[in-house]
């Protein structure tokens, strides 16, 4: 009696399998989708600050770079995703650690805000240089809106211009939009910057207070996931 009931959870078990399967692959296939978005990310983020940084004469300031307290990118920040004149966008954020490297980079959204776009342009991607811990630590603690927490000005513009400490004092972060091939400085005013909590999980495993992630140095799978955009970083803007 006992092996005949055996043999009936066996089959049963057999013929579950192959039903069962697919659910593990379609779950496996999820995990690597959420990874490949964070690395792709990682890569344009990467991508845009190399092609912007290596324009003849349209680049951020090194100057403003050797200074900069934390560095975002955000690639092709999209119109209408909030509304008439609304924007968003997903990129990363970095800010330099003790030594004056860069410390483990995060992911974050960014929403709202007509950003002062030429009229007809649907897509720009978007930089910000943060001056000074006052105007990223809003960030780190989850959510940043420019005009409210931190002032934001267009930057200046040009890889030899001069940046003294008087412009450094002028605001907080320095931002810089790049749409159909022409680069400048832009108005950011009314735009919110907030922590993508999923992203940030997927890519460092758990979840945990941003600015203690921020202020390390990345390891595990999650190095292997930003590493481009931190490589990109170390080479524009060096430890000082």
């Amino acid at each position: 009696m006992g092996s005949r009931k055996f043999l009936i959870i066996a089959a049963a078990a057999a013929l579950a399998l192959p039903c069962y399967l697919p659910t593990l692959s379609a779950q496996s296939g999820t995990s690597a989708v959420k990874q490949s978005d964070e690395a792709e990310r990682a890569q344009n983020a990467a991508s845009v600050l190399q092609e912007i940084m290596e324009a003849p004469d349209q680049s951020i300031p090194e100057g403003l770079l050797k200074k900069a307290y934390g560095i975002a990118v955000i690639p092709h920040v999209v119109k209408g995703a909030f509304g008439v004149g609304g924007r968003y966008g997903k990129g990363l954020v970095a800010q330099r650690n003790a030594d004056g490297g860069w410390g483990t980079p995060l992911f974050i959204e960014i929403g709202g805000g007509s950003f002062g776009l030429q009229l007809g342009v649907e897509a720009t991607d978007v930089i910000m240089v943060f001056t000074n811990s006052e105007g990223i630590k809003p960030l780190l603690k989850g959510k940043l809106k420019i005009g409210a927490d931190a002032s934001a000005t267009a930057g200046p513009v040009g890889r030899k211009a001069e940046v003294g400490t008087d412009i450094l004092l002028k605001s907080a972060i320095y931002s810089y939009s790049r749409a159909k091939g022409l680069f400048a400085g832009i108005a950011l005013d009314g735009a919110v910057i907030q922590l993508d909590d999923s992203s940030n999980k997927n890519a460092y495993g758990k979840e945990t207070e941003a600015a203690e992630i921020s202020k390390g140095t990345v390891r595990g799978t999650g190095s292997a996931v930003v590493r481009p955009f931190l490589d990109a970083l170390q080479k524009y803007a060096p430890k000082k």
